[in-house]
């Protein structure tokens, strides 16, 4: 309740017009430059690498990925296709799940949920770029225009640099270096970082509330409803029972199924806006998504206490 009263009053603020469109692009920065990296890097430096268990990693995408390529069968292999496939493979790991989980799970949650934020638009975006680049350029071929192998390459490169140098693996990379050195953080700085941490999630919620806000859903019901079903009901089945198989229990198992509960993140709307592509129907399947989030994400934190007990 507390992570959607949030996101409601983001929603009211929104409604009420208390918050400009270009006051929402100032804040989503402030929260993507400052506030995420210092959150990710304390939280991450306070980790010994030897420590940490990949198995969640490997879990996570065994189901993502087969699912990711049987939504772009069920789409279609075509532009459009491959962009609501993302959506329904593609979570807010970072603007609601870091919020939900260090609420929900604590400290021990957030390093099974960072470890995965790590990769995680890393892997699925790359993979969503080459996919429809290679859709582009089949029809292209088909229209006698070339196979367009190098813009495939170009795509793939481009895709994986934006995700490495990015707010959100960087920070968790340097804060794993700090941490294998075994350095303690210095009070002068750590104090700071929590602070700046702390101020993330109710910031990064209000502003989900707020995007909400001004999401057209006129005469996409059907579609969204769709994507939004796949993301939040269908993927944390998946995942449950691939990390079931992995070996995971309790506190990571856990982690895993409720990430991938969390609705349909902002990168594909980024992702359907840089190829002008789906980009209404993925708005409208984020605004059902997150709604839905309020009955499916309870639903999944309840079976997770259940069958953990």
């Amino acid at each position: 309740m507390p992570v959607f009263l949030l996101i409601a009053a983001g929603l009211v603020a929104g409604r009420r017009g208390w918050v400009g469109a270009a006051a929402v692009k100032d804040l989503s920065n402030l929260v993507f430059v400052l506030l995420i990296p210092a959150l990710l890097f304390r939280t991450m430096s306070q980790v010994r690498l030897e420590q940490l268990d990949w198995r969640p990693i490997a879990a996570y995408f065994s189901a993502a990925l087969p699912w990711l390529a049987l939504q772009i069968a069920g789409w279609g292999w075509q532009p459009r296709g491959i962009v609501l496939a993302l959506g329904g493979t593609f979570s807010n790991l970072v603007m609601i799940g870091i919020a939900l989980i260090g609420l929900a799970y604590g400290q021990a949650g957030l390093v099974t949920l960072l470890t995965l934020i790590a990769v995680h638009a890393l892997i699925l975006l790359t993979l969503a770029s080459v996919a429809l680049e290679l859709a582009e350029a089949r029809a292209a071929s088909g229209a006698g225009a070339g196979p367009g192998r190098a813009r495939v390459l170009r795509a793939a490169w481009s895709a994986l640099r934006g995700a490495v140098i990015h707010p959100i693996p960087l920070p968790i990379a340097c804060g794993l270096a700090w941490g294998a050195l075994g350095w303690p953080l210095p009070q002068v700085v750590d104090r700071p970082l929590h602070l700046l941490g702390q101020a993330f999630g109710p910031l990064a919620l209000v502003l989900v509330g707020i995007s909400l806000a001004h999401t057209p859903l006129a005469g996409r019901w059907s579609t969204a409803l769709r994507v939004a079903l796949a993301k939040n009901v269908a993927l944390p089945v998946l995942v449950a029972l691939s990390a079931w198989v992995w070996g995971l229990r309790g506190l990571p198992w856990t982690v895993l199924v409720v990430a991938a509960g969390v609705p349909v993140g902002a990168n594909v709307f980024l992702f359907a806006q840089r190829y002008r592509v789906a980009q209404e129907d993925v708005t409208a399947a984020t605004a059902v998504s997150t709604a839905l989030a309020v009955l499916t994400l309870s639903g999944w934190i309840l079976v997770t206490e259940a069958l953990t007990q």
